[in-house]
């Protein structure tokens, strides 16, 4: 009897030591859940962005880098919760085409980006069920990327690049200070959609001021310096528009500028700080911020793209190189200096 008793005894206690065992268990489980978890529980959101750009220069690789750094500022950043498919077509149509063939196929991405017009628009053909963003796009609505800047519609939303009113403001810029230029020169690729549109609205607002604008056509970015060297001669100064082709190639445009001593005016600030002398614009990092901002609205709050509105830039101002000035037989007055709202950070020595 006293056996018995006795292993009755031992095995109570065993089984009271593996049930408080089981509830330690259960405790430390949960306190291990909660240091993999954010608040209420939940498991920390991932994010996974497919980013098509059409072509390497300073003002779309800008726009890339204020895109991503809206996100980080929101909380999601690469290599801690996003994870970015970024591609890059290299001016090639075909490329543009596969790539944006390969992100419609990704069922992993959670929203998608295009960094210019082609980029944008192979996107638009492809991408139908995900929210699909837009930077550095001249005319959308030319484009056809969206029908309503205000109320997009659809899953397609972003940020136009051009303000009508930049390329009003530079013409009467040249005409009240470079009072003998009475021509233009223009190196266009026309088949890119918002060098065509830019293009016109520089024409109209340089026939205000009796200015003719001349165009030198190309087809790709290798047959810039030879466009631009075919214009000496024949203009009194150079401009250029968001032309992806065209600003690819940019530093054969500034030799021929200096070598002359030709004016060089652009559509972009990055442009300017390369070595043209002059532009009407804004920040490029800015502008990808913008964009950036709404990615966040997007993903952390299931805000809908077509419930948000394409947003245009509004803080233009005149951007001078004074060293590109002096290398293109310009002398800066203190008129012209005056004319720069932001002088610390618009006039670049």
């Amino acid at each position: 009897m006293k056996k018995k008793f006795w292993m009755s005894l031992m095995m109570a206690a065993s089984m009271i030591v593996a049930a408080g065992c089981g509830n330690n268990s259960g405790a430390g489980s949960e306190s291990k859940g909660s240091d993999s978890t954010t608040g209420g529980g939940s498991a920390e959101k991932s994010y996974q962005i497919a980013i098509s750009q059409i072509v390497e220069h300073p003002s779309l690789d800008a726009t890339r880098e204020g895109f991503i750094a809206a996100l980080k500022d929101a909380g999601i950043e690469e290599n801690k919760n996003l994870k970015i498919d970024y591609n890059n077509a290299q001016g090639d149509s075909t490329n543009n085409l596969s790539i944006a063939q390969k992100i419609a196929g990704d069922s992993k991405n959670d929203l998608v980006l295009g960094i210019a017009t082609p980029s944008a628009l192979a996107l638009a053909q492809q991408v139908k069920d995900k929210p699909l963003l837009f930077a550095a796009v001249t005319d959308p609505l030319g484009a056809k990327l969206v029908s309503d800047m205000d109320k997009p519609g659809g899953n397609v939303t972003g940020a136009s690049d051009t303000n009508p009113e930049a390329i009003v403001q530079l013409a009467d810029f040249i005409a009240k200070n470079l009072p003998d230029v009475k021509t233009v020169g223009l190196v266009i690729n026309e088949g890119e959609p918002n060098a065509v549109v830019m293009a016109n609205n520089a024409e109209k607002a340089l026939a205000t001021h009796n200015i003719k604008l001349v165009k030198a056509p190309v087809t790709n970015t290798s047959e810039v310096k030879q466009a631009t060297d075919s214009l000496v001669g024949k203009v009194d100064a150079f401009y250029i528009t968001l032309d992806n082709s065209v600003v690819s190639a940019v530093d054969t445009i500034i030799q021929t500028a200096n070598s002359n001593k030709i004016p060089f005016f652009s559509s972009d600030r990055d442009t300017v700080e390369k070595g043209a002398f002059a532009t009407v614009g804004f920040k490029y990092y800015d502008h990808g911020y913008q964009v950036g901002e709404m990615a966040a609205d997007i993903l952390k709050n299931g805000t809908k793209p077509g419930d948000m509105k394409v947003t245009v830039p509004d803080k233009l101002d005149l951007i001078l190189n004074l060293k590109a000035a002096e290398a293109q037989g310009i002398t800066v007055t203190d008129e012209m200096k005056a004319e720069v709202k932001d002088q610390a950070n618009n006039i670049i020595q």
